[in-house]
């Protein structure tokens, strides 16, 4: 399976054949073709370019919005050949994270599982630690992994501002030592994952945790202590594991960019721009970002994160909605044709990244999972 690029347009060079690529690929992700690789043919598991050189290898993967269906979602996405499933963490707007990764990982076979992202500041690194240690229990090592970052809605819903770097540079060394078996220290006191056998995984256990960063200082976290990086809605370049986020809807042929199918399953994507400018004070950066802001002034100030951040990634708000017009969604690239999805794939691999992470959105997240995997997949 081979996406086209637009490296390949301006360099010339014929692809090389796939199985380079899934060769320089298992070198980094142990799953692929090792513990169940005899199981997954180059059609199921990732999306990936190889040019001249280095090839370049893109995991096809998703991130869910944590709803009550989700693991079933995970099911289908599994059959459509995404590699790793991620789960929002955001207990005000969505689903418990962990149960419904847990849910996940008993209609699964293969696909990676984790939340992306996991707000430090929402619960104690042992909350976490044993929640890891469950889903463990039941999808394997090997089909584990966590994004760790300083959160966004899950800290702006409870009237919250992120956390500070250092705080998630700590909270994961102290999750990373829980989950070596190890006696540490958190919040002035000594403590140690103790469950006895049947009541936890046996430590130690080793997963990949990668940090959820944007601007630098969270890319420093990343590159010391961190083993990837997951950025939005642009990849960070430089690591050998760098997942993006991306959002929009594959448009059917001679579909309305301003459909209201195509709002609903993308229209998220431009919701979520000024959801963040607003809480950076950067509205004026948006096209009409004046005026959709001040669709926000009748709200109390001690309420409006409650008003600011309802539905968020999952539906347009009633007050967002006269704003998500067809111009912006095409403007955004957020309602595109299958051939434009896969260009804007392109030049995400071309600006750093390893891996895609698609989330859906809509009332019917299956035709979402299925119409992406068939764009990118070509």
């Amino acid at each position: 399976m081979r996406i086209p690029t637009q490296s390949k347009a301006t360099t010339g060079h014929p692809a090389k054949p796939v199985s380079t690529c899934r060769r320089r690929l298992a070198e980094r992700d142990p799953l692929i073709g090792t513990t169940v690789g005899s199981a997954i043919d180059d059609t199921e598991v990732v999306a990936r370019t190889c040019t001249e050189g280095d090839p370049v290898a893109l995991t096809m993967s998703c991130a869910f919005n944590t709803s009550l269906d989700s693991h079933e979602h995970a099911r289908i996405a599994e059959q459509l050949g995404y590699r790793n499933v991620w789960f929002y963490d955001s207990p005000a707007l969505y689903a418990d994270v962990w149960v419904q990764l847990c849910r996940a990982a008993e209609r699964t076979e293969r696909v990676r599982l984790g939340p992306g992202v996991l707000v430090p500041t929402l619960r104690h690194p042992m909350a976490s630690a044993a929640a890891i240690s469950t889903l463990v229990s039941i999808a394997g090592r090997e089909r584990v992994a966590v994004t760790v970052g300083s959160g966004f809605t899950g800290a702006f819903t409870l009237g919250q501002r992120p956390a500070k770097w250092t705080y998630v540079a700590n909270y994961i060394r102290t999750l990373r030592a829980l989950l070596r078996g190890e006696q540490t220290e958190w919040e002035g006191a000594q403590i140690r994952m103790m469950q006895h056998p049947g009541f936890g995984t046996a430590r130690p256990i080793e997963i990949p945790i990668l940090v959820g960063a944007q601007g630098p200082k969270g890319t420093a976290v990343a590159r010391d202590i961190g083993d990837g990086v997951f950025g939005a809605p642009r990849p960070i370049p430089g690591f050998d594991w760098s997942a993006v986020l991306l959002f929009g809807t594959v448009l059917d042929e001679g579909e309305d960019p301003g459909s209201e199918r195509a709002i609903a399953a993308g229209g998220h994507g431009a919701s979520v721009a000024l959801h963040w400018a607003l809480e950076f004070g950067q509205a004026d950066r948006l096209p009409n970002g004046s005026a959709w802001a001040a669709a926000y002034d009748d709200v109390p100030a001690d309420a409006r994160h409650l008003a600011l951040h309802d539905g968020h990634l999952a539906v347009v708000s009633e007050r967002d909605r006269p704003f998500v017009t067809g111009e912006v969604m095409v403007g955004a690239g957020l309602a595109v044709s299958a051939a434009a999805m896969r260009d804007k794939v392109a030049g995400l691999a071309e600006q750093g990244a390893t891996e895609i992470a698609y989330q859906p959105a809509g009332p019917d997240v299956p035709r979402e999972l299925e119409a992406f995997a068939k764009a990118v997949q070509g």
